[in-house]
């Protein structure tokens, strides 16, 4: 039966690295899999092949369900209910990193929908290539630190699209932006799903990510653009397209659109400070932010004559409807499968937890260990690398801010922009400009590679220093 429940996983795993060639929305096997491994799991627990172990080290096994069953309370005792709370601890995590997914792609798409974005689109004046190569790398990676790499990157694309008509120029920053975007969600708590899942985990805190892990990132978006910035496609001046006298006056006018942009922009990154005030978990953080948004948008909005039917045209509602849903249900896929591994027993400890101890067997160094998750990253979803590692080290040898985690943020967060399926960010660059994968891999794959090389040096000299 642990062959079934791992064997479920790989062919899942497969199936969603493949999901491009075979024209299946990857949600589709997150859920299968999610799903059937712990029901796998399940039958395996009660028949008495399989055993469970929670998040406290307790194993819960099928001769301790057997006595439960005999037992004169009618049979459903530790053992049970142990394997349904272990299952309803795993669910109750997934859920909080679903939830604050959910408020802060809700207030991003608030602020897009009352023009907030287009604000930076009129901060834009300059005709150099060079120049907007770094105007547009900046905000790419101060952007995806606050709103997270993979919404900036859309921004950004929706933004390039105005100011660089030509698509075969166009294409060029944008494969510069997934770099920007992934080195500048590294070292936020917010930035990438993989940091918010290791911040929300207790893995690490605001601080310490941003202590540790802030150079290395900044070092790998710069090394990429330094080099890029003396290559042939960013040399020259671009033909910026001319605002009409009408558009020029509306970017002025458009006071609310400025105030949902900062007052959007700030209460994400108010989550942090909430957390550090309160002491409680970041998504109820992200449900206050989200109500004032919600709040404030009901009250304002960037039309002079506004009436009740355009209302709805800005509205939460309308928000929540443009809002990713798939890919909410592809997280709550993957990490419930990637639950059922670290739940699974093998040789007294969680499956995972059995990986880990083989590999440093194998492979003795643990620098190495994390630099080799960083190029799998950029192969498979860094999303279940990154949960399948929060289950393979323990937090009584490894507690919140060890080096450890933070190098796995940094290789998983960055390594994944050396293939342009290897982050979310590349993905919906991919989608939205159809991007070429073999184009990407011959061009850009090398650059991503010195900036994510570049930084992990930063990294281990630093904590070097620092430890």
């Amino acid at each position: 039966m642990l062959s079934a429940v791992i064997a479920c996983f790989i062919i899942g795993y497969v199936v969603i690295v493949f999901e491009h060639p075979l024209r299946l929305d990857k949600t589709v096997p997150a859920l299968l899999m999610g799903s059937i491994c712990w029901a796998l799991l399940s039958i395996g627990f009660n028949t008495g092949s399989l055993e469970v172990i929670d998040t406290h080290g307790v194993v819960y096994s099928a001769a301790e369900h057997a006595a439960d069953h005999a037992a004169d309370h009618g049979g459903h005792g530790g053992a049970e209910e142990g394997f349904i709370n272990t299952l309803l601890h795993h669910l109750g995590k997934t859920a909080e990193i679903l939830i604050f997914l959910i408020g802060a792609m809700t207030i991003v798409e608030i602020v897009d929908l009352h023009r907030g974005f287009d604000i930076l689109k009129s901060w834009i004046k300059t005709r150099s290539k060079t120049r907007l190569l770094w105007i547009v790398g900046i905000l790419g990676f101060i952007l995806s630190a606050i709103i997270d790499n993979l919404t900036a990157t859309i921004v950004l694309v929706t933004l390039l699209r105005k100011l660089v008509p030509d698509r075969e120029q166009r294409i060029w920053y944008i494969a510069l932006i997934v770099i920007a975007a992934n080195a500048g969600g590294a070292w936020s708590p917010i930035g990438d799903v993989t940091t918010t899942m290791l911040w929300i985990g207790q893995r690490v805190s605001t601080q310490g990510l941003v202590v540790n892990l802030v150079i290395p990132s900044i070092v790998c978006f710069v090394v990429p653009f330094l080099i890029a910035s003396m290559m042939k496609p960013f040399k020259g001046e671009l033909a910026l397209p001319v605002l009409t006298d009408g558009e020029e006056k509306e970017a002025r006018q458009l006071l609310s659109s400025k105030t949902m942009l900062f007052l959007g922009l700030g209460m994400i990154v108010f989550v942090p400070i909430f957390k550090t005030i309160t002491h409680l978990p970041p998504y109820l953080g992200m449900m206050l932010s989200l109500g004032v948004v919600w709040l404030v948008s009901e009250y304002i909005h960037p039309e002079e004559d506004f009436t009740e039917e355009r209302k709805a045209a800005y509205s939460a509602h309308k928000a929540l409807s443009r809002i990713e849903m798939s890919s909410i249900l592809f997280f709550l896929g993957i990490l419930m499968a990637v639950a059922a591994l670290e739940s699974v027993v093998v040789n007294g400890v969680g499956a995972l937890r059995a990986v880990a101890e083989s590999l440093q067997e194998v492979v003795p160094n643990q620098d190495v260990v994390i630099i080799i998750l960083g190029f799998l990253s950029a192969i498979i979803d860094n999303v279940p690398l990154v949960a399948a590692s929060m289950g393979m080290y323990d937090m009584a040898v490894f507690p919140v801010d060890s080096k450890l985690w933070h190098f796995i943020a940094y290789s998983a967060g960055t390594g994944g922009s050396m293939l342009i399926i290897g982050s979310a960010a590349g993905v919906a660059a991919m989608g939205m400009e159809r991007i070429d994968f073999i184009w990407y891999f011959k061009k850009i794959a090398w650059l991503a590679f010195a900036g994510f090389i570049a930084g992990a040096i930063v990294f281990l000299a630093l904590s070097s220093v620092m430890g």
